[in-house]
Formats: structure tokens, sequence, C-alpha cells
């Protein structure tokens, strides 16, 4: 299919938030690349914010990096995962970018001395970063657009939208609306009427929806479905349920039930040119379900309280499990209340322990006794990020006797930093997207169980910090034992550390949960999983 050809879905949201047009986005672009299709998925965030990395993990969620170093909403993750192929800065657009492009090319005259305004400088930035990804050459693109329709931060999007469905021609696009059936336990019945209020707003903005997906606690009947179909002037056929399931991997499966990807494909005028094929889904999906195993394995984060914050880890986890036949059940771990009383009571009967990545100084004492007590103890346990940082500060405090130890971020003044700011961001002020972020290589050591892990020499993973290992104290710690696993060949960076006489005890600079799919579980999760389970 040439450029030009390119075919584009948009996703908008009704009634409430939190429907799941995440998920239900990546479920389709699941049905359509089973059938042959080059499929991108994009989300276009309302909120002002450049990108996700300066916000709360509380406020938030998780946030994603993707390989070419952008800073993203946590949906992205579930694309990436759904369609095991990687995303890039072009996938996630929010309000805050749209605004700085245009107020740039404002500043430099590129207006003419025109009014800027709404329409038609933000809606044509908005429509340029729509079409952008169709120089890639995909067959189809699908949008989703955050937040529910009539918001205020969102009319300028379904504003873009109206204008592109009517420039693109007849055929070339489609708008999926995602909406919920509120089920009332006093009289017993699903409820219509505020879906046929949101398609009405829909209507109000100029876009008619083409098809409707449903979330529902309950079964759709057919009269329902042929009372949404009358007020909202869709086909019934065109009305989707979207029934809540075990787990959202079985979401793309229910969809294709109804013949989703069908209906879509019919509204693009595409040819069914191939069978969908998720064999290998459907087979993940069954060890998932039936595992013959189960391991516990210790989540150690100060975010916990929003699991959300861990998004990517949680779903490593689930992959990983899968392709081994075993369930792993995630106990989540405050790090702030753990202290020297209560450790053996927190981690009674675990079989593994992840330290999770964070930023700041809150409960940053509690990971280090953990990592204290999985060292000690045997307990198979990986460091992300900080969590490396942890386990690195913990050794240099109750191995080498540095008392004092402590990484920079959270300690100017300690005499022994073995953790460092490096020096390319010590004269950083702007703290949006100015990490060391994206992919970047690591090179790992022979006879090691990174290596035997990945099977391979040479690797790349993504990033997202500003503190690294300070390797002034490199021969110290390899003299007793924790050793630096992986360099990066350029900046001679330690990324990974391993202790000797552990059966698993691996810290890794970067965030390995970033690259694990549905497809392609991480090696380092599988290899977490495995150690839990001979333990």
């Amino acid at each position: 299919m040439s450029k030009k050809n390119t075919k584009y879905i948009f996703v908008t949201g009704g009634v409430t938030s939190s429907l799941g047009k995440g998920i239900v986005s990546a479920s389709l672009g699941l049905l359509l690349k089973s059938r042959g299709f080059n499929v991108t998925i994009q989300k276009l965030d309302p909120y002002i914010n450049i990108d996700p990395g300066t916000l709360n993990p509380y406020e938030h969620g998780e946030c994603y990096v993707t390989e070419d170093g952008a800073e993203t909403d946590l949906d992205l993750g579930h694309y990436e995962r759904f369609l095991d192929s990687a995303t890039s800065q072009n996938n996630n657009v929010t309000t805050g970018k749209i605004y700085q492009t245009v107020i740039e090319k404002e500043r430099k005259g590129d207006f003419l001395g025109k009014t800027v305004q709404v329409i038609p400088h933000i809606t044509n930035e908005i429509k340029r970063r729509i079409k952008i990804l169709a120089k890639e050459n995909y067959d189809i693109i699908i949008t989703e657009i955050g937040g529910t329709v009539g918001d205020i931060e969102s009319l300028p999007y379904i504003e873009s939208v109206r204008q592109l469905r009517w420039e693109l021609g007849e055929n070339n696009s489609m708008v999926i609306h995602l909406t919920l059936l509120p089920y009332l336990a006093a009289s017993g019945e699903l409820k219509t009427k505020p879906s046929q209020h949101s398609v009405r707003q829909l209507m109000e903005s100029g876009i008619q929806a083409d098809v409707l997906v449903c979330r529902t606690e309950h079964k759709i009947t057919k009269e329902i479905k042929a009372k949404l179909a009358q007020f909202c002037n869709v086909p019934a056929e065109n009305v989707i349920e979207s029934i809540d399931v075990e787990t959202i991997y079985q979401v793309p499966l229910e969809l294709q039930k109804q013949k989703f990807d069908e209906v879509v494909l019919k509204e693009l005028a595409l040819p069914f040119n191939q069978e969908s094929d998720l064999k290998d889904w459907k087979n993940f999906l069954k060890k998932y379900k039936n595992p013959k195993k189960k391991v516990e394995i210790a989540l150690v984060g100060k975010y916990v309280s929003l699991q959300d914050s861990y998004k990517s880890i949680a779903e490593a986890f689930i992959h990983a499990g899968a392709s081994q036949d075993t369930e792993v059940k995630l106990r989540w771990v405050y790090s702030g209340d753990l202290t020297e009383e209560n450790l053996t009571e927190n981690f009674k009967g675990i079989d593994g322990m992840l330290i999770a990545p964070g930023f700041g100084d809150r409960g940053i004492e509690g990971k280090i006794l953990a990592a204290k007590f999985a060292r000690e103890n045997k307990i198979p346990l990986l460091g992300i990020c900080l969590g490396m940082q942890i386990m690195t500060i913990e050794f240099a405090r109750n191995v080498l006797g540095l008392k004092d130890a402590n990484s920079a971020e959270f300690d100017l003044t300690t005499k022994n930093p073995v953790i460092s700011l490096m020096e390319e961001q010590k004269n950083v002020v702007d703290k949006g997207g100015t990490m060391r972020l994206g992919a970047w290589k690591c090179q790992l050591k022979p006879h090691t169980k990174l290596i035997e892990i990945y099977g391979n020499k040479n690797i790349t993973e993504r990033h997202r910090h500003r503190y690294e290992f300070n390797s002034d104290y490199l021969e110290d710690f390899e003299k007793n034992g924790l050793y630096a696993s992986g360099i990066n060949p350029d900046t001679k960076l330690v990324e990974t550390l391993e202790l000797k006489d552990h059966p698993f005890y691996i810290g890794v600079q970067y965030h390995p949960e970033y690259k694990s799919t549905v497809a392609t579980p991480h090696p380092l999760f599988v290899a977490l999983v495995k150690a839990a389970a001979e333990k």
C-alpha cells in the first residue's frame, strides 16, 4: 500500500475516563496486524505538560520511554506489548508540544504577522502530527485521543479530526467511540442514555461515530444493540461489546469473536486478504491461565499504592511467567514502611525480589534494608535503575565498610558518593527531557550470568536516569565480589552489576521492562522467574 493510501482510525471516549481506550486501540492494532497490515498507534494527550517526564507517578502512572528517548504516556507500553513493535516520539503528542511548536513558529515569524489562533494554527499542527507517521508507510494509523468528548482540553483534537475526515475523503478514515453502559442493580438493567448523550455530543462537534465499543459488566442483548444503533446512527453490527474480562490479554479475542476487525476493514474499504493468525497469542493466554508452578516475588517500591506506576514491570512478569508456565504473584511492598524489625515479616515466604526504579530520597533506607535482606538470605534479586544504585549503596555500607556511602542524589555532602551525577548533567537546569534517555549500548563480559541470560555480548536497552555508578570505587567493589558485568562501550559507564556466590543478584542501570512484550518476554525477567522457581 502506498503512502497516500494510509488509512486513519480515530478512537474517542465518552461518559467517563479510564474506560480502556488504550487497550481497545492496542487490541484492534493486534487484530489488524494479524491480518497482515502494517499498523501503528499514536496517543494524543490533552494535558499542557510537554511530556509526562516531570509528572509525579501518583498523578499519571508510569512514564514510558521509547527507543529514541521520548518520555511518553503509559499507553504506548500497551501498544508495544500488543503489537511487538517499537513506537517513537511521533507516537505521543501532548497539547504542550502542540502549543510549544506553534509559539516557536510565531516567534520566528513563520506566520507572517497573522493573528495566531486555535483554528487554523493549533488544529493544523495537530493534523500535521497525526499524519507525520504516514511517512513511515503504514497501512493503518490508529490515533487514540485522551480524555472524554466534551472536555475543554479535547476540543482542538476533536475539531482536527472533523477537518481531517473531510480532507482525507471517503473510506480513508473512521471514528470508533468508546462509551460506558452503566448497570443499575436496583432495576437490574443496562442503561443506554449516557452513551446516547455522548454520541450526540460528538455529533455536535461535527463527527459521526462509525463504530460504538461499549464497556459493560453484563452481556449486551440484541434489543440494547438495536436501541443503540437506532439512537446513535450506526448499524447494529457496528455496536461492539467490551465486557469485563479476567485479563487485558483476553480483550483482542473477545473483540475478534464479534468480528471487530472485519467491521473496521469494511468501513475503510480494505480487503480481507489474509485470515487472522492469533495462534501464538492464544498459546500465551492458555499458558498464562493454566500455570504449572507458582512463585511470589516482592516488588519493593515507593509508589506501590498506585500500581500503574510500575505497569511495565508488572506486565513483564506476566510475559515471563507465562513463558515458564509459572504464575507470578507480586507482593507490593512499600519501602517507606520497612525497618530492621519488620523485614522478616514483610518478606516471609517470598521466592524472589525486585527493587523498583524511582526518584527522590523517600523510602530509600527501606530499599537498602531490602537489598541487604536479599543478599544475606540468598533471595534472587533484580534491581532496576535506582534499584541497582540501592544495591551499590548497601554493599558499600555493609561489605566495604563505608558507613556514610550514599548517592549524590540523596546526600551532596557524603564523603563516599558511590553513585554520582553524570558530568554532562551537572549544569542541567531544565528537568524535562534532559536525562539519559532511550536506547544505549551495553557490552557484556564473558563468563557472567548476564551473557548467559541474553546469549549475546552486545545488547541495547532503554535508559531514564541522571545518576551513575561511580567508577572510582569499582576496584574495591570487584575485590569484594560485586563486579561490573556490563559496560557501555562508548562512555565506559557501568551498566550492570552482579554478585558472586549468589544464585541471582543482578542490578541493571537500564529499564528492561520497557522492551518486554507478549511475543518476546524479556530474558532478564524470564531468568528472575526461573531463579525464583528454583529457590
